[in-house]
């Protein structure tokens, strides 16, 4: 009997720290956020300003070089704003 009070006792003192270790990951996560967008808003301005004026052809419609590493930066834009998102609906906020 003692044995499983003591084996119930771990397991929430597992589950608690489990619980502490994620609230310190969702806080870090919630303080990196801002500097990721940040940090996509300079990239993309250094690609708009040092990227040629050339043109390419895609899908039969000319198109400036500059596009098309903005369009691959903001791929990664809205990955990193959905999957803050889902994070926030996991948490249940």
């Amino acid at each position: 009997m003692r044995d499983e009070k003591q084996m119930v006792s771990a397991d929430d003192d597992r589950v608690e720290a489990i619980k502490k270790d994620s609230t310190k990951t969702d806080s870090g996560m919630s303080k990196r956020y801002p500097v990721a967008l940040f940090l996509y808003v300079v990239l993309g301005v250094l690609v708009w300003f040092t990227v040629g004026d050339g043109t390419v052809l895609v899908l039969r419609h000319r198109v400036e070089m500059r596009w098309i590493p903005l369009f691959v930066i903001g791929t990664f834009v809205l990955r990193t704003v959905l999957a803050r998102q889902a994070e926030r609906i996991r948490r249940g906020e």
